[in-house]
């Protein structure tokens, strides 16, 4: 994606919202009464309103009983079932797409971890869905999962004649990625984690995330086919956090230059904190300054287009701001001005 506000560059928009982690509020708009079946609403492509209900298999699950609704996982379920839910599944799938290209999303990011504790029952589903959403779009496809088992799967259903996939991800930990990453001509995010552990801060990141840059050179990697994620920790619950990631995406730009990429999960500094999206929508322009040029995002909910327009004069800018900085103790002036409704876009 190309934008004006940040100097004309590129800014590389990994679309996250194909992740069977995905949920929605019970008691959120989205969530409705449709003749008496509690059903996802939903606009379809052309804009027609419809609804894919919620299996009552998904009622006993403990997600659903503190209040969230997996849509994604019952979407994928339901559509690999055949069954009589399966083509308003598959309409429900490809909204998904659509609105992601539509903001002009450079990767899908694909992840089913959820969708079975059965390492054969993920690996089936990632196969069928990275074969289901190439049939939907030309857009290049990012393949996540916790699981290398798992990626290579999705990768070894990737249709090659299509732009190059997205392995996501490789850290110290499963250095041996970088090999898989290698036999599918993927590119790669290498992460900032450590051989056993997340980093303890700056430094540690950019020790690590160094390790894998250079352990991916050494393999035949070119700089821009890597995509460096830092790690993004949630400011809600160490003050240092934001620093830490916005300091090591300086130290990593610096050392090698501009044709490394730098990402990262930008929803990850807002959780736990209300009005998230102005919390994640503040990181992405603060990483951008620090000098990544793309990020793993909601691009249909903050469309990097209109998040680079905003009033950093404003009062709620200045207060996302202050809690990803460590200014606001326990974010208890962002959180306190919420809910009095003094928080909303800073337009």
């Amino acid at each position: 994606m190309k934008l004006d506000a940040v100097g004309g560059g590129e800014l590389i928009v990994i679309g996250e919202n194909i992740h069977t982690t995905r949920a929605l509020r019970r008691k959120g708009r989205s969530i409705v009464d449709n003749n008496g079946v509690e059903s996802i609403a939903y606009t379809d492509t052309s804009g027609v309103q419809r609804h894919l209900p919620v299996p009552e298999v998904f009622k006993e699950r403990q997600e659903y009983q503190q209040g969230q609704v997996k849509h994604v996982m019952i979407a994928v379920n339901a559509a690999m079932s055949g069954g009589n839910q399966s083509a308003e599944a598959m309409t429900y799938l490809r909204q998904l797409v659509d609105k992601q290209v539509g903001v002009k999303a450079d990767f899908l990011d694909l992840n089913v971890d959820e969708i079975s504790w059965k390492l054969e029952e993920q690996k089936a589903a990632i196969e069928w869905l990275v074969t289901t959403i190439q049939e939907m779009t030309e857009l290049p496809l990012s393949i996540d999962s916790s699981n290398v088992d798992v990626i290579a799967t999705g990768l070894a259903a990737y249709d090659y004649t299509r732009a190059r996939p997205l392995l996501n991800s490789a850290s110290l930990e499963r250095i041996e990625a970088l090999d898989l990453a290698k036999k599918y001509d993927a590119r790669v995010v290498v992460t900032a984690a450590g051989e056993s552990g997340m980093p303890s801060g700056a430094d540690e990141r950019v020790k690590n995330a160094s390790r894998m840059i250079d352990a991916a050179l050494g393999k035949g990697f070119a700089l821009r086919d890597l995509f460096v994620d830092p790690l993004v920790f949630p400011a809600s619950v160490d003050k240092v956090f934001g620093r830490h990631c916005l300091d090591a995406i300086r130290e990593i730009r610096k050392k090698y230059g501009t044709e490394l990429h730098i990402t990262g999960g930008v929803s990850n500094a807002s959780f736990g904190i209300p009005g998230r999206k102005l919390i994640n929508e503040v990181f992405l322009i603060l990483a951008v300054e620090a000098g990544a040029d793309g990020g793993i995002i909601d691009p249909v909910l903050s469309n990097p287009a209109e998040v680079f327009d905003m009033d950093r004069s404003s009062d709620a800018y200045q207060m996302a701001e202050d809690v990803i900085l460590g200014r606001d103790e326990f974010c208890q002036k962002y959180i306190a001005a919420w809910r009095k409704g003094e928080i909303g876009e800073a337009r």
